[in-house]
């Protein structure tokens, strides 16, 4: 979802909508076809790449590591020929999650494209702003980050084939048909790389999530924000989870995927998905409490998510215009533990302009 969480400024974010302009709908039984797919879409209002890992240095030290490309088409100023109209608008977040600081560092980017700047390709994956990059090189995701207080240097390289999410590639989020996204995963990516905290580099390995997904649509109306789940199963296996929350809390639609160590993939139904809190924690900053805790359901089997560490809150007001939790979480079931991922949590705040 998250993807998995295209957040905009909320003043563009509504003026296409607001303006009527004519974005490309996402429809059922579109095929998606690589390499083209893996670079961005133009054309659609909001897109995002986000990878997501837990990673350790040689001392056993763990690390959770968050990388997010956006790209949004505001719809304005589209027949303007100056190479500074904002057509589209790139923002960028990293964060770094390690148990001993206590709270998450964070940063972000936010820029127009133009003059080799800020660019998203469309034939293949290579977005970056300034120093900030995500690329496919070589058959993996490189990211090269440099941030206030950490920088990362990683490759992510695919041990498995890329997962279609919903029905192959077309994910509802809604009740309307029309509440959708085209939508793919790469998880159980190997990583490998340096980094740094405080000018200091560690070499580190690990596991990591990718999500690449866009759409034209806004939420469904009610919803004030998602709860999204993606967790590498130590087994081999890859499971993906959301629901999309209303006002009172209620599920206004849920979805997910499985896929097992031999391969074999399960969609599931709105019914058969939910996420019930445990034990919430209260932002000192912001005021904000989430459910940093959280059973998720999928197809009748239980995974207790339970948080790296419980500051993990970024604030991205400075460039999307909103806050939201984004954690690392170890997957246990009878308390062992079963999968390593992150988990999403949206508009406990304020409402997602979305």
């Amino acid at each position: 979802m998250r993807r998995r969480a295209f957040l905009a400024c909320p003043l563009l974010l509504a003026a296409g909508a607001a303006r009527g302009v004519d974005y490309p709908r996402v429809v059922p039984g579109v095929a998606l076809a690589f390499p083209r797919d893996h670079g961005s879409h133009p054309a659609f209002r909001t897109e995002w790449w986000y990878l997501t890992g837990w990673v350790k240095d040689g001392s056993g030290g763990e690390y959770g590591v968050q990388i997010t490309f956006f790209r949004h088409r505001p719809g304005v100023a589209e027949d303007n020929p100056s190479a500074f109209a904002p057509k589209q608008l790139l923002f960028a977040h990293a964060a770094l999650a390690q148990p001993e600081h206590g709270r998450l560092r964070h940063d972000q980017r936010a820029a127009r494209t133009g003059f080799g700047l800020a660019e998203a390709r469309e034939d293949t994956t290579q977005v970056w702003i300034g120093d900030w990059s995500l690329a496919l090189d070589g058959g993996a995701y490189a990211a090269r980050i440099a941030a206030r207080g950490f920088a990362f240097d990683l490759r992510f390289a695919p041990t498995q084939r890329l997962l279609p999410e919903g029905d192959g590639g077309y994910s509802r989020k809604g009740p309307d048909p029309r509440q959708a996204s085209y939508y793919y995963s790469a998880p159980q990516l190997a990583v490998s790389g340096t980094l740094a905290v405080e000018g200091r580099p560690v070499a580190v390995t690990g596991t990591a999530w990718l999500d690449h997904e866009w759409s034209s649509e806004l939420m469904a109306s009610g919803a004030v924000g998602w709860d999204w789940a993606g967790v590498n199963l130590a087994d081999g296996g890859a499971l993906m989870a959301f629901r999309m929350r209303g006002r009172n809390g209620e599920t206004l639609w849920a979805g997910g995927t499985h896929r097992d160590a031999d391969g074999k993939t399960r969609t599931f139904a709105p019914g058969e998905v939910a996420f019930l809190p445990q034990r919430r924690w209260r932002s000192p900053r912001t005021g904000v409490e989430y459910p940093v805790a959280m059973t998720v359901t999928a197809g009748g089997v239980d995974y207790a998510l339970l948080p790296l560490q419980d500051d993990q809150e970024l604030d991205s007001r400075a460039s999307t215009g909103t806050l939201y939790w984004e954690g690392a979480v170890r997957a246990q079931q009878g308390g062992r533990e079963v999968g390593r991922g992150y988990l999403e949590l949206t508009g406990y705040g304020e409402s997602l302009q979305l």
